[in-house]
């Protein structure tokens, strides 16, 4: 096949993975603005090289006029969590997405591979504009937690370093981390409650500071800036008592200075 033809072939691809995770990106900055929880911590995206198409095409032994139908992870998604229980709910939200459709789903976290791999697979559909019209397309999502990353990136290193012949006392140790994986996930599920509570007060403490910041720069527009220097003196005091409560209050109370300033600005502009 012609390099510049690899190109254009590969464009959508690059396209592809660009948008979802830029999407994926925006669901878990949507979750941090309303101050919950997102069960998505981290999202990265890779295009497969034709080095790797070619070995997958010649191992399953598929015509290269099915490159497109029969190699279903050209483009690949993968989503981090931080809970086992994260996963189905990520799951979950990719199901109710309509410009995302579901072909096929592989769960390698109840079902584990004899190598100890675990991760949920997810094989889509998905549409990107291109000059030539829209261009209907498969990806590969791959959701899981970190633990289980960490384990996969080992394993696939070794993968590539043995060319698949992972020496079998190798393969042993790997085995005896991926009980270890589980175990860490289990562990980490029996305090999941206190984690997200805890990252949860850490988003509201920034989003409020966020916006009493705001505040205080528009008020340097509208107001005495004696009193505005007041204000933040006294935002300086109680960030440092860490209170949210305290943070909460205030943040209730500048919004209600902040209001009548930009009442009065627009009274006298009359």
């Amino acid at each position: 096949m012609d390099i510049q033809l690899w190109h254009e072939i590969l464009d959508p691809y690059e396209l592809a993975v660009q948008e979802l995770v830029v999407k994926f990106n925006h669901v878990i900055k949507e979750h941090h603005e309303k101050g919950l929880y997102s069960p998505i911590e981290q999202v990265t995206g890779r295009v497969k090289t034709v080095s790797s198409i070619l070995e997958k095409m010649q191992r399953k032994h598929i015509p290269v006029d099915e490159m497109e139908s029969q190699v279903e992870d050209i483009a690949g998604i993968r989503i981090i969590c931080q809970f086992v229980e994260d996963i189905e709910k990520v799951s979950e939200l990719i199901e109710q997405r309509n410009d995302i459709e579901i072909k096929s789903e592989k769960d390698y976290i109840k079902h584990m591979k004899p190598s100890g791999y675990r991760s949920y697979h997810l094989i889509v559909y998905y549409t990107v504009e291109t000059l030539g019209g829209p261009k209907r397309l498969q990806a590969e999502i791959q959701i899981r937690t970190m633990a289980m990353d960490f384990w996969a990136t080992i394993e696939h290193s070794l993968q590539y370093k043995y060319k698949s012949n992972i020496p079998q006392h190798i393969k042993e140790r790997l085995s005896n981390a991926a009980d270890a994986i589980i175990a860490l996930d289990n562990e980490m599920s029996t305090v999941r409650s206190e984690i997200m509570d805890a990252q949860n007060s850490s988003q509201i403490q920034i989003n409020l500071v966020t916006d009493i910041l705001n505040n205080i720069e528009n008020l340097y527009k509208l107001s005495n800036k004696r009193e505005v220097a007041k204000i933040q003196n006294e935002f300086y005091k109680i960030y440092a008592l860490n209170d949210l409560e305290q943070l909460k209050r205030f943040h209730t109370q500048l919004d209600i200075i902040a209001e009548g300033y930009r009442a009065q600005a627009v009274t006298d502009e009359f």
